[in-house]
């Protein structure tokens, strides 16, 4: 990657300040709260996250004056032809050359901000280019991609803690005590100081607003806009990271303006209107989050668990997921709270078998049948019986989510 960088001139030089986002869950919602915050306070603000949902050009979205903008199509193409040609056919990844890429487009342009987003582990990702970026930032560490992280919460975090600079600010969601431990030992050796989740911040629920406690004092604002009691930690944590760059001047108006304007598709995301949305029963609720391990299932089940309690309703959880993925670990969340799994394919090679699903639903508990698509599967529901209307869920995996983002016929983002 760094001979390959230096074919392009080294954008990574030249990149406007850095703050790199690292984690197993939350890390796109961490980065879309930042965004917000920062766009809200009138900061231009270059973004790089993964995977994309329908359209690869979600990826980079460009800094622009009132709110940043997806690159083009033309202007991406252009981009990836230049890396390709100067790459001159040298071994390289698809997520080497498209990074590359991004970090050519976004030395390209001006901004006051750019959060990048690692894709994979931290330590040896493509993204891990920036010498000395603004701040470093990890969110919570759990089980995922066990086949390159390791299969232990010490080695993931390991890789995770990997991003962190020598005397750069790393801000640290709530961890495992396992997993905090291999951050607190790599910041020590590097001289990093740690604001950490739960120690040098809180992020706390009062009613219907959210509490953020930290040593400059207290903050009560309005709850962030995306779903679910983990977006608390998420927020929290975008705010901890700001808080922490008193030169950023980051005025209180955009800490609220931004955690209650924030878009991030497919994280406990409402379904209204499309395609695939007016196929859902009548009455019923249709919810999208592509939550695809034990950790990150934990979360939606919490989130639905708050639901019910406003205003209860059968679940019904419709389920797609890759082989490689826990999905026992995942379903278990969901035991004693959703009245019926319905198992869909993905359309992946690694997609794991619908009729694997279902068993597994079975073993945890749950009812559970299978169905060639979507759609059928909402054609389903009406024939269980349930009343009231149910709430539904879609969920197992990113690529299903960006399959029914694409079907419903709606910008994802």
């Amino acid at each position: 990657m760094w001979r390959f960088l230096a074919r392009l001139g080294h954008p990574e030089r030249r990149l406007p300040p850095v703050i790199h986002v690292a984690g197993t869950n939350g890390k796109g919602s961490t980065v879309a709260f930042l965004r917000a915050i920062l766009e809200a306070a009138g900061f231009g603000v270059h973004v790089y996250t993964s995977p994309h949902l329908v359209r690869f050009n979600e990826r980079i979205r460009l800094a622009r004056p009132g709110g940043g903008v997806l690159v083009g199509d033309d202007e991406l193409s252009d981009a990836l032809a230049t890396c390709e040609r100067l790459n001159a056919g040298d071994p390289i990844t698809f997520f080497e050359i498209t990074t590359a890429a991004a970090l050519l487009l976004f030395a390209r342009h001006p901004a006051d901000v750019l959060l990048l987003e690692v894709g994979l582990g931290g330590r040896l990702d493509a993204t891990n280019v920036v010498d000395r970026p603004l701040a470093t930032v990890i969110t919570s560490i759990s089980h995922d991609h066990q086949e390159f992280l390791g299969d232990t919460i010490e080695l993931i975090a390991t890789e995770k803690a990997g991003i962190l600079k020598p005397t750069v600010p790393a801000i640290i969601a709530p961890q495992s005590p396992a997993a905090l431990a291999v951050i607190q030992r790599q910041a020590a050796r590097l001289c990093a100081p740690l604001r950490i989740g739960g120690k040098h911040w809180r992020a706390t629920p009062d009613r219907d607003r959210m509490v953020f406690r930290d040593g400059n004092g207290i903050m009560e604002l309005p709850a962030p806009r995306l779903v679910g009691r983990h977006q608390l930690d998420n927020a929290g944590t975008a705010i901890a990271t700001l808080r922490c760059l008193p030169a950023l001047q980051i005025p209180n108006a955009a800490f609220g303006q931004g955690i209650t304007s924030v878009e991030w598709p497919a994280r406990m995301q409402r379904l209204v209107r499309g395609r695939i949305a007016v196929m859902a029963p009548h009455g019923a609720e249709l919810w999208l989050d592509g939550g695809h391990n034990p950790d990150g299932g934990r979360a939606v089940a919490g989130a639905l668990a708050d639901l019910d309690r406003r205003d209860a309703r059968p679940l019904i959880l419709v389920v797609g997921m890759l082989a490689n993925k826990d999905c026992q670990g995942f379903l278990m969340n969901f035991a004693g709270l959703a009245s019926a799994v319905i198992a869909v394919p993905v359309q992946q090679d690694t997609a794991l078998p619908r009729e694997e699903i279902a068993q597994t639903a079975r073993r945890v508990g749950i009812p559970a049948e299978t169905h060639d698509s979507i759609a059928e599967a909402l054609a389903s529901i009406p024939a269980l019986g349930l009343d009231p209307a149910p709430r539904i869920l879609i969920t197992g995996s990113l690529y299903l989510a960006g399959e029914v983002l694409a079907a419903n016929g709606l910008p994802s983002i």
